[in-house]
């Protein structure tokens, strides 16, 4: 039994899918439906969704198209690279790291307009559908949450576009042929700021090598300049703010980054995921900015963190990154883990130097006024600061439980020794 709605607010791209979603929340729920439609730099105009709302019906004030791109670089993928976070060995979190900003504006604009209920477009296989409620849920425990793809028997493309037709939705060419008949795209793909993925079809059997044209945004390393570019990279408090000595605002750097690293063919990942629902999920991805940041963010670190403090820090990212990829941002273990990582990065500030050449990141430079590197203790030449007979007794310090083992429990050497 469907829990009555008054009013629901949509998340909107104003593509098929999410226009036949609010044709069917007006229809399904009898509910009156505020669209939000959020540019976070996915590299589509998002202005055509408020005339597309209007045409179903959408009143004017019910239609929020918001400019988040700056928002997202600076409190979610800032935040995020600071913890220097890759879920299982490679994805940069692309698309996690964007959900918790869209189900935060959503509540923010349901509260505005009085609304009592959110939608979202996502299925009942991925990991988004987990990510966008969460938020909901993490954010206002009493939202009602409408999931069409786990309530409406359109499971399959044809259905979708029969139901687009006889509602009079418009339908783009680019889902249909010559003919009017369904067509289905290779990919389904996912853009913002940070990254583009691509899955399904063609990738859903992971032996499948990709197609050269399934890459939207760089170039191929093997097509990539034969000159290498060199850049510089300014961090103050683990965050990047400057390139080339150029300040920059958050998501102009990361265009920026995006734009070199499309150019020399870095950020590209084919990976097989462990999705949160339970299966494993082959999908690729280009994050050439990002690529570029993690590399200088570990750079800078590395003359700027203490020894236990980094280490410990990088023994804490898997259950960071984890977090993120599984949809708790809001929870309050993600913000106790997010206020030791940035109380880690209070002296990461300074340049990294680096060369892009056909899809490497190659660090050749770093420097910080809050260096932990001393020249004087490292150097392998005559110095007056290290006294090298002192190393003796920080080993046998060390080797002393050894020792003791050695000659109270002999029998332990002797198996070690038959092992030999």
């Amino acid at each position: 039994m469907k829990k009555e709605v008054k009013k629901a607010v949509l998340a909107y791209s104003g593509g098929l899918d999410t226009s036949i979603i609010l044709k069917w929340l007006q229809d399904e729920y009898n509910c009156e439906v505020v669209t939000f439609t959020a540019d976070l730099g996915q590299g589509e105009e998002v202005e055509p969704a408020r005339q597309k709302a209007l045409d179903l019906g959408i009143k004017p004030e019910n239609i929020f198209i918001l400019d988040l791109k700056e928002e997202f670089v600076q409190d979610f993928v800032f935040p995020m690279f600071r913890a220097n976070a890759i879920y299982e060995g490679e994805y940069l979190l692309g698309t996690s790291i964007a959900r918790p900003l869209i189900a935060k504006k959503q509540i923010d604009i349901a509260t505005q307009t009085g609304a009592d209920a959110v939608s979202h477009g996502a299925t009942g296989k991925g990991n988004d559908q987990v990510r966008f409620e969460l938020g909901y849920l993490g954010l206002d425990p009493d939202i009602t949450v409408i999931a069409p793809w786990r309530e409406w028997d359109l499971n399959s493309r044809e259905k979708l576009l029969a139901y687009a037709k006889d509602h009079g939705i418009n339908i783009d060419q680019k889902h249909v042929d010559e003919n009017g008949n369904p067509t289905v795209s290779p990919y389904s793909m996912d853009a913002n700021l940070l990254h583009i993925s691509y899955e399904g079809l063609h990738l859903e059997n992971p032996a499948n090598e990709p197609e050269d044209s399934m890459w939207l945004w760089s170039v191929s390393p093997e097509n990539a300049p034969d000159e290498a570019e060199t850049i510089t990279l300014s961090y103050q408090n683990g965050d990047p703010y400057a390139l080339n000595g150029t300040e920059m605002s958050p998501a102009t750097l990361l265009t920026e980054l995006n734009r070199l690293g499309n150019k020399h063919g870095i950020g590209r990942i084919d990976i097989v995921e462990n999705r949160y629902v339970g299966m494993k999920a082959r999908g690729c991805y280009e994050t050439p900015g990002g690529t570029i940041m993690l590399k200088a963010h570990r750079a800078i670190e590395s003359i700027t963190l203490d020894r236990e403090e980094a280490h410990l820090k990088d023994e804490l990212m898997p259950r960071y990154a984890k977090l993120i990829y599984n949809g708790y941002w809001w929870s309050p273990e993600r913000e106790m883990l997010q206020a030791a990582i940035d109380k880690t990065q209070e002296n990461v500030n300074g340049d990294v130097n680096l060369k892009l050449y056909k899809g490497n990141v190659i660090v050749t430079g770093r420097s910080s006024n809050t260096s932990l590197y001393s020249e004087e203790h490292s150097t392998f030449e005559e110095d007056e600061v290290y006294n090298q007979k002192d190393a003796e007794g920080f080993i046998r310090l060390n080797a002393l439980r050894f020792i003791i083992e050695g000659k109270k429990q002999p029998e332990r050497l002797e198996r070690t020794h038959k092992k030999d």
